[in-house]
């Protein structure tokens, strides 16, 4: 598994590449929407005035071994969370879904799932089935750099998967990746195309970075805005549908501050139930759209539906 190998990440800044994506047609935005409606693995809808995309890339079943949620408890109390929630008890699933938005010419990308490692690797043909082709990607937003986030940033051969896209993340992730030997070689490729950004910062239009710390030195979501709707993607502030939002004060494997990102998670459920948030999880199940809702003295995840 190694959800938390670390893969990723950049400095310096080059700015927008000469190869922009194009605006489609109206017969090349219709075939797109076709497209997408035919295919599992691309699931469309709005934020506002803006075209979003749910993108498929892969999918973890990871075992309940207490040595991913629930660390220092036992699996019997995990599994009791989730067979109350109706799910098998001796393993949890996790999704990878990164998220495409459409903004006129601009054309950004939120996270680029495993790439060719861990099982998934769906991306690129799920971004093409909603009516994109890789290098018309104008942007990329990276939360953090665990390579289940940053893995689709190179293709198998370790080149480029997205040739004209301008690649941010925070600063401090940036700082914490380039002593991660481990990332060398990403490092390598995607560093001329790498722009920072202090948390909080706005990062591409109606986009403002989130800070969620906890989870690595640099983690953030992003609140994409149009008009008066909201999407807050939050990255891996949470990674369970059921686990991290019914147990927000239970540690996992993947946290490298427990006490922050329990924190975090504690904050993010209290803002969301009590703002109606409309969240964007990218491991909880696809296509990973939806609310917190106050259960007792609790939350509970609600689907969009």
């Amino acid at each position: 598994m190694n959800v938390h190998a670390r893969l990723a990440a950049a400095s310096l800044i080059l700015a927008v590449m000469g190869a922009a994506a194009c605006s489609p047609s109206p017969e090349e935005a219709a075939r797109a929407a076709a497209a997408a409606r035919a295919s599992a693995d691309v699931h469309p809808f709005t934020i506002g005035a803006l075209h979003a995309w749910a993108l498929r890339d892969g999918a973890m079943t990871i075992p309940n071994d207490n040595k991913a949620f629930g660390v220092g408890r036992t699996p019997q109390e995990v599994a009791a969370v989730l067979t109350a929630a109706g799910l098998p008890g001796d393993t949890i699933s996790v999704s990878i879904q990164p998220l495409l938005i459409r903004d006129g010419d601009q054309v950004v990308l939120i996270d680029t799932g495993a790439g060719p490692q861990m099982g998934a690797g769906k991306l690129r043909a799920s971004l093409i089935a909603a009516g994109v082709r890789p290098e018309q990607v104008t942007d990329i937003l990276i939360s953090h750099s665990h390579g289940d986030h940053v893995g689709g940033l190179v293709n198998a051969a370790g080149h480029l998967a997205f040739a004209n896209a301008t690649i941010r993340m925070s600063a401090a992730e940036w700082t914490a990746m380039q002593g991660d030997a481990s990332a060398r070689a990403l490092v390598k490729t995607i560093t001329p195309k790498v722009q920072t950004f202090v948390a909080g910062a706005v990062v591409a239009p109606g986009i403002t970075s989130v800070d969620i710390p906890g989870h690595t030195p640099g983690h953030v979501g992003y609140e994409i805005a149009s008009g008066a709707d909201r999407l807050l993607y939050i990255g891996d502030a949470m990674h369970s549908s059921v686990v991290s939002v019914q147990r927000p004060e239970w540690t996992n494997a993947w946290d490298e501050n427990d006490a922050a990102a329990i924190a975090s998670r504690q904050a993010l459920l209290e803002r969301a139930t009590s703002q109606n948030l409309r969240l964007y999880a990218g491991h909880f199940p696809y296509p990973g759209i939806g609310r917190v809702q106050r259960r007792g003295d609790g939350f509970v995840w609600v689907p969009e539906t």
